[in-house]
């Protein structure tokens, strides 16, 4: 899954970008799917349809998942950068998460 709070048309072309053979990413949520709260949106990992206790969120914020800090890992902001292997960095955590 994505989820952001991006408008839809900008996930569209962020999936291009991670997943232009459309073989990784089957799902993607974008700002319509988010919480709007003051005029803030955030991530509701309960709308996933998965068991909490199951799913962990990567991103660069906190605020996008309030409800669910428990569940978040904190990565770094993307900029875009074709080098950028933070997320394969991440590899072992997740399979250590995978066992668990």
């Amino acid at each position: 899954f994505i989820y952001t709070t991006a408008k839809q048309d900008y996930a569209k072309k962020l999936l291009e970008v991670l997943d232009p053979k459309k073989k990784l990413i089957r799902h993607c949520l974008s700002q319509s799917d988010c919480v709007c709260s003051q005029g803030c949106y955030w991530k509701d990992l309960t709308r996933l349809g998965r068991d909490l206790a199951k799913t962990v969120a990567l991103d660069h914020t906190m605020q996008g998942f309030p409800a669910q800090a428990a569940n978040w890992i904190p990565v770094p902001w993307w900029s875009g950068d074709p080098q950028d292997e933070e997320l394969l960095r991440l590899i072992p955590v997740l399979a250590q998460l995978v066992q668990a």
